[in-house]
């Protein structure tokens, strides 16, 4: 596993080297005065609080006398809700809306409409696939090394062959559907994942009771399936639960993307041996801080643009090669969590 937090180091280490080759880092001076909305796919999940207390921590360094607002609709309305939360921003005059995207390209026209008003839209976690009404993407991780960490996941835990099934967010979620997509590439690419049958994908909607029932539901559907990959942290969760409360943890196991915290009881007693994440905090802020050097007129999101966003270095804006004409800034990096190390960052 620690080949993969050398990746995310490496592209780290070479995203920073590339940032030098265009110019000196620029440094993002606060005290201007900008409203701001983070916008999370919906509220009550503890990843978006996480990423919301990051950008909270970038908003007092940058000492903004202007609002920060989380803001986000309820699951059961996250399509709609998003929409009309940016829609309102864009009436109220915000400097700035930044949105870990649920809508797909729905979102399109509210995110143009915010443009046109003068607001600079920044997607973090989740983009606007098309790219359209994005100023910038901030991406938590490449989006293709989380493919290949998934189905290295899911070899390791099935032993090489059986049989496993994909439990989602939303059919509409830009990242989960990427992340999915780049993971069946990555199958198909290399013969050593040969024994691995991808049996079917679901979408729990990102809620806990809804998630757990799929997941049950895949059991029942496969009976011989081996694993559940969940690259979200409510999916993973509700089936890890879903396996141990079903005594199903022997022969059904979880992997995923999911938050130590969460995770820990699960890891330790075998139901998910292995799964990934990344800090949400670090996106919040970092998030915060390009959002905050657009609005201010500091940053131009220009190819090969550097600055420094406060505690965590230099980055660098760059083409975004999932997504033609789109921009993106790599944040990284990811690491995996077993029983060694998960216990350590569940603290």
């Amino acid at each position: 596993m620690n080949y993969f937090k050398t990746l995310g180091l490496t592209a780290a280490l070479l995203m920073g080297t590339s940032g030098m080759a265009f110019a000196q880092a620029k440094t993002i001076a606060g005290g201007s005065e900008v409203d701001m909305v983070l916008l999370p796919k919906f509220l009550g999940i503890l990843v978006f609080d996480q990423a919301n207390e990051g950008a909270q921590e970038a908003h007092a360094e940058l000492a903004n006398p202007g609002d920060l607002l989380f803001q986000g609709p309820t699951p059961e309305n996250s399509v709609a809700g998003q929409i009309e939360i940016v829609t309102t921003a864009a009436t109220n005059g915000v400097g700035a809306v930044m949105i870990s995207n649920n809508a797909g390209d729905q979102i399109t026209p509210a995110a143009e409409a915010a443009q046109a008003a003068g607001a600079k839209v920044v997607t973090w976690d989740s983009p606007i696939p098309s790219g359209a009404g994005e100023d910038i993407f901030v991406a938590q991780v490449d989006f293709g090394s989380i493919g290949v960490v998934m189905a290295d996941m899911a070899l390791s835990i099935t032993g090489g062959s059986g049989q496993f099934a994909v439990l989602s967010a939303t059919p509409d979620a830009a990242n989960q559907n990427a992340w999915i997509e780049a993971m069946k590439a990555a199958l198909a690419a290399d013969a050593k994942y040969a024994g691995l049958e991808l049996v079917d994908v679901v979408y729990g909607d990102d809620q806990a009771e809804v998630s757990y029932n799929r997941a049950l539901a895949l059991v029942d559907s496969y009976p011989d399936l081996k694993l559940i990959m969940a690259p979200t942290t409510v999916g993973i969760q509700a089936a890890a639960k879903a396996m141990q409360d079903e005594g199903l943890c022997d022969t059904v196991k979880t992997s995923g993307l999911g938050l130590p915290s969460e995770m820990v009881s699960y890891t330790l007693n075998g139901c998910a041996p292995e799964f990934a994440l990344w800090d949400f905090r670090d996106l919040g802020y970092l998030t915060y801080y390009t959002a905050y050097g657009l609005a201010t007129g500091q940053l131009t999101g220009e190819i090969g643009e550097t600055f420094t966003a406060g505690r965590m270095g230099d980055f660098t804006v760059e083409a975004d090669p999932g997504r033609e004409g789109a921009k993106r800034i790599l944040m990284g990096p990811f690491t995996v969590y077993n029983a060694e190390n998960v216990e350590a960052a569940a603290k």
